[in-house]
């Protein structure tokens, strides 16, 4: 769920990410399309913008998108944002950060000194997370923003400690921080096939509303014979790589428990790319901007090919400890500033304003 790896190159994306023939009909950019018979995200995303990234769509799209990415129904009208993030081209990138940030200040503020909630999150998980992005990335403006926003008036602090479980072990159940920014969230209906650490997950940490749906993508190399799997089902017997950090929870409710598949797990992402480089794995599955950024920082874009039949839509939250006394307070407070960024469109200008910034600076 995290990245040490910073690098990626906007460039990078396109070619690493594989070109699929092109079944939607041609379409541009900063236009609605309505979906035909066969449409796939991916064959859309391949005719708009040249390559098979397509969690530009799904984020223009969420609404739409959200209950079943794979399965498009035909008549559906799509928004095809702008290659910069804008949704049509004579919008503006970040007007409604503008325009919310001024109604913010107009409110009347409460005058009563609560604490500042504590926040913490990592560093080198860009375009995620991380003090040198813009607001600290993504994720942290999204949950300081929510922090002044749904009728929220709350200080906040934002740590950055790079070991990511020594926020589930130690730093949310002692009390040390609030909340932790951010983890995906498991299916906890299905205790039962889920791996230990993904119950662990579910019975001891509360949950935000989804404030991310990212594509993860499996990616391998070239010549490697899992690489254009077209079901779930022909990942058997693969060796999969998803660090130890990341859950694998979405893979095992499609099948892929530890036996039909193994799973290699390291500490860094950056290790996983490697070990698929050096045989020792078949396949990496991670969010799509972690794998492009490890391939290319080894110099290994064209080399991989990143499956264009299978992909999984994992959702990012804001985490507590059960043992907070004041966890699902500050969960309902973050909840209200989330709907409220959603309905406003300020959720969507917060994306593609990092994301424009972390190109622009990446480039």
């Amino acid at each position: 769920m995290k990245t040490a790896c910073n690098k990626f190159r906007s460039t990078a994306l396109s070619t690493i990410l594989f070109v699929l023939p092109a079944i939607a009909s041609a379409q541009e950019a900063c236009t609605t399309y309505t979906v035909k018979d066969g449409d796939t995200l991916g064959t859309i995303a391949q005719a708009a913008y040249g390559s098979y990234d397509y969690q530009n769509i799904f984020n223009a799209n969420r609404d739409a998108l959200a209950a079943n990415p794979n399965s498009l129904p035909a008549g559906l009208q799509l928004i095809l944002p702008c290659e910069d993030g804008r949704l049509t081209a004579d919008a503006e990138v970040g007007a409604v950060i503008e325009q919310q940030t001024v109604a913010q200040e107009a409110r009347p503020k409460n005058n009563l000194y609560e604490p500042p909630l504590k926040f913490v999150t990592a560093n080198d998980w860009a375009p995620f997370t991380g003090e040198d992005l813009l607001g600290g990335g993504m994720f942290v403006r999204i949950g300081a923003t929510a922090m002044q926003r749904g009728g929220n008036d709350r200080g906040y602090e934002v740590s950055y400690v790079d070991d990511w479980m020594s926020h589930v072990d130690v730093l949310l159940p002692s009390g040390a921080f609030d909340m932790s920014v951010a983890w995906e969230g498991p299916d906890c209906t299905k205790l039962d096939i889920l791996d230990e650490f993904s119950v662990r997950m579910c019975t001891e940490f509360e949950y935000s509303l989804p404030i991310y749906e990212t594509v993860y993508t499996f990616t391998a190399l070239s010549d490697n014979k899992y690489a254009n799997a077209r079901d779930f089902a022909d990942l058997a017997g693969a060796r999969i790589c998803r660090p130890e950090a990341w859950s694998i929870s979405e893979l095992l409710t499609r099948g892929l428990a530890d036996g039909v598949v193994t799973y290699v797990r390291p500490t860094d992402p950056m290790d996983c790319a490697n070990a698929v480089m050096n045989g020792e794995a078949d396949i990496y599955s991670i969010e799509s901007e972690t794998a492009v950024s490890n391939f290319a920082e080894l110099g290994a874009t064209d080399k991989v090919t990143v499956n264009p039949a299978l992909a999984t839509f994992v959702t990012y939250h804001f985490i507590t400890s059960k043992t907070n006394p004041r966890g699902r307070v500050y969960i309902a407070m973050l909840n209200r500033g989330i709907t409220e960024m959603r309905e406003s469109g300020e959720w969507y200008d917060i994306i593609a304003t990092s994301l424009a910034d972390y190109n622009k600076v990446s480039q």
